[in-house]
């Protein structure tokens, strides 16, 4: 542990200090990357259910906002004119799957969204977004971590169509979809297949 009581990465054995060593580093971020983030508006917490994503940014849905136009906070309910707090949820499988350089990588991925909601009170992986993931060395998108439950091909091509890590209405009724690529029936395989 540092002497703030933040483990080491390697060290990382709960929720708890997954939570406290990505508020850290969030810190840290904020700083070298020169972000315009209020950390104190952000929340923490850790997803063990997430097969998809690395983290995610849960904020609340603004109908008006779109990225590039400053947001009006002063217009929202309860918000004293400042951006309403926003979640940000880890997910355990990735920090298990990833190296300290991807995990560090993905938490500044999710402080540009962080820093896009606050500003602009809404976020998206558009133009302005990878612009700013570029600048801060960060990917648009991360890594697979998670084995899909079901992989669905063309019938016609055999080309991958979709990946389901969770039961749905297509892993359902695949039977009923086509493929985009060919038109034709889909096949459904699972690992155990």
């Amino acid at each position: 542990m540092d002497a703030d009581g933040v483990p080491e990465f390697d060290e990382i054995a709960s929720h708890d200090a997954l939570v406290d060593w990505s508020r850290a580093y969030a810190r840290e971020a904020r700083r070298e990357w020169v972000l315009d983030v209020r950390l104190d508006l952000v929340e923490w917490e850790v997803s063990t259910r997430a097969r998809r994503r690395a983290a995610a940014v849960k904020r609340p849905r603004l109908d008006d906002a779109s990225v590039g136009d400053p947001y009006d906070w002063e217009d929202v309910e309860g918000s004293d004119g400042r951006p309403l707090p926003c979640t940000v949820s880890l997910t355990w499988d990735a920090f298990d799957e990833f190296s300290r350089e991807e995990w560090q990588s993905t938490l500044r991925h999710e402080l540009v969204h962080v820093e896009q909601y606050q500003r602009f009170g809404t976020t998206g992986h558009g133009k302005r977004f990878k612009r700013r993931a570029a600048e801060m060395e960060t990917a648009v998108h991360c890594r697979t971590f998670a084995e899909p439950e079901w992989t669905f091909y063309c019938e016609s091509c055999d080309e991958v169509t979709a990946h389901r890590y969770r039961e749905c209405k297509l892993v359902r009724e695949y039977d009923r979809y086509r493929s985009n690529c060919c038109e034709a029936p889909l096949r459904r395989t699972s690992p155990g297949d």
